[in-house]
């Protein structure tokens, strides 16, 4: 028996789960919208790569390149570790700690379950200066867009002042894998909610645990205890020594 993985399967996910749906007994309206959404998704693929953009091309193009193998988040999650203190070590840390966790889920497990084949840029008509090398990996979900959104919702758990620049950074990463011509959009918008659970739940199980919050709450603690003791002793109506003698 062969180790070669299946062969990749052409069509939308939202076109195959309606075929597999019309095989039960699913209302109509609900398997015609799934495969509208993959019509969709084709057109919107095919709409971007005739829209001409020279001035963004290379640009995309490269930042596509550069966050490759997330090389660009992790140089980030470098610059914050060395220069950012403690707070920006602990970012960085579960930045990283998103990122793997995303790999696991989606290059493992997402896209070996949907198997979607990689569009054809030269068909679909997209221009040389955009192209970059077509990943041999499936189509759906996009890692790209999945591990930009891991690292930006996880830091912002941290550094809340990064928040709205990493997502714009995410977000250009994403739109650079359609702009390039090896995503559909449909791929990178399930790549960017899947990223954006990961880290927001990964940056929120970071900072339960972080012994610095635990530490301020004890120190608090006997504080809050002494201050309801004080308010309860002067009280009206009640006499020193009453818990004693009960």
């Amino acid at each position: 028996m062969s180790d070669r993985p299946p062969d990749p399967v052409a069509g939308p996910p939202a076109e195959r789960l309606a075929r597999r749906l019309d095989e039960g007994a699913t209302r109509p309206s609900i398997t015609e919208g799934l495969r509208e959404l993959g019509r969709l998704d084709v057109a919107a693929y095919r709409a971007i790569a005739g829209t001409r953009s020279p001035a963004l091309d290379d640009p995309l193009r490269r930042l596509s390149q550069i966050a490759t193998r997330s090389k660009l988040w992790l140089g980030i999650a470098a610059v914050m570790a060395v220069f950012g203190g403690a707070k920006g070590r602990r970012a960085a840390l579960t930045g990283v700690a998103a990122l793997a966790m995303d790999s696991v889920v989606v290059n493992l497990a997402g896209k070996h379950s949907f198997r979607r084949r990689r569009p054809d840029p030269l068909e679909a008509g997209v221009p040389d200066a955009r192209r970059i090398e077509m990943p041999l990996s499936p189509s759906f979900p996009s890692g790209h867009a999945a591990s930009g959104f891991a690292f930006a919702e996880a830091v912002a758990e941290t550094m809340p002042a990064l928040a709205i620049p990493l997502r714009l950074l995410a977000a250009g990463v994403a739109y650079s894998r359609v702009h390039t011509g090896v995503h559909y959009p449909g791929d990178v918008i399930a790549g960017a909610l899947i990223g954006s659970s990961i880290g927001g739940g990964t940056g929120l199980v970071a900072r339960g645990i972080d012994p610095r919050g635990a530490g301020r709450y004890l120190a608090r603690e006997p504080r809050s205890v002494t201050a309801a003791c004080t308010a309860r002793s002067s009280a009206p109506g009640h006499l020193p020594g009453e818990r004693e003698r009960r």
